[in-house]
């Protein structure tokens, strides 16, 4: 089964970054949250302080097969000015699977990442995707290898297609009994 590595930099939104973490777990999906900064702890854009399982430094990217982007301001703008966050997102962009939920899919669309793609993000920074790209807001978007979220509203059902497209809709039907959805 795949491995997911989800991102963290100071400046994460708290909801969007910890209900992937909580669906896949409870999934059965080997997912390790990873700090960006030099420590394993990142404050949240709400300042809640979460210990992470790793540091970028700690890992080895070629152990993982999806990748997920937490929005979140600052955080991605931390996220987008790292050259290591970036190399990782083209790779797995172009050799896996990305996840990217309110504003981090502006980071695939800075990167040249979104063409012939369709794509969501949070109203504002979809001035960063190609013409034609944007699907829409209030949604989640799943486009081949990638799939987008439109804000922590639907971090929850972001967290599900993601589950869905690791591990089977039978994996999801465990999670959504398990938390009564």
């Amino acid at each position: 089964m795949s491995a997911v590595l989800i991102l963290a930099a100071d400046g994460f939104e708290t909801i969007e970054c910890l209900t992937i973490l909580d669906v896949l777990r409870r999934g059965g999906v080997r997912t390790s949250l990873v700090s960006t900064m030099d420590t394993r702890e990142c404050v949240s854009a709400q300042q809640v302080t979460i210990a992470c399982d790793f540091t970028l430094d700690e890992i080895n990217p070629d152990d993982y097969d999806w990748l997920i982007l937490p929005g979140g301001m600052p955080g991605t703008t931390h996220l987008r000015n790292d050259p290591r966050v970036c190399a990782l997102v083209e790779d797995f962009a172009i050799n896996k699977h990305v996840g990217a939920i309110c504003a981090a899919p502006s980071i695939l669309g800075e990167l040249g990442l979104l063409i012939g793609k369709r794509a969501t993000c949070f109203p504002g920074f979809e001035e960063s995707f190609p013409a034609g790209t944007y699907a829409g807001s209030k949604t989640v978007v799943v486009d081949g290898n990638l799939i987008t979220a439109s804000a922590m509203g639907q971090a929850l059902p972001f967290a599900l297609a993601v589950l869905e497209s690791i591990a089977g809709k039978k994996a999801v039907e465990k999670v959504r009994e398990g938390i009564q959805l």
